[in-house]
């Protein structure tokens, strides 16, 4: 009884952690490396208009590293969705829309991705 008990503490206790993952801002932070920043920029607007006629909530910003170390002076692009689960239906989108794709190939010949992370808001 008492072991039954404490797994069912145990898993209302996970249930409500991963309830409140799922309901964070996610941050995506991708940051590149490219020799042309402003037509980069301008390559990320004209990504944002796709997002945009997707339906897209995600907000993208452009940023360049000031005190970076080695990094100095690295692109990096922010988009921020209201939650995981707004990220993942986005992310399934734009998998299959082949004018995005055919834009993100494009954006590959004027950068590298340095690196690709996705953060979780600790307290939204």
């Amino acid at each position: 009884m008492k072991s039954r008990l404490m797994l069912i503490v145990a898993v209302v206790f996970a249930s409500s952690l991963l309830a409140s993952v799922a309901h964070a801002t996610i941050l995506r932070v991708v940051v590149v490396a490219t020799d042309d920043a402003a037509a980069y920029e301008k390559q990320i607007e004209q990504g944002q208009a796709l997002l945009k006629k997707m339906g897209s909530t995600a907000i993208i910003r452009v940023w360049r590293a000031r005190y970076a170390g080695e990094h100095a002076g690295s692109v990096v692009v922010s988009i921020e969705y209201p939650d995981l689960v707004a990220f993942a239906n986005e992310d399934k989108k734009v998998g299959a829309d082949p004018e995005y794709q055919a834009w993100l190939k494009g954006l590959n010949k004027i950068r590298k991705v340095v690196s690709d992370s996705l953060y979780d808001e600790l307290t939204p």
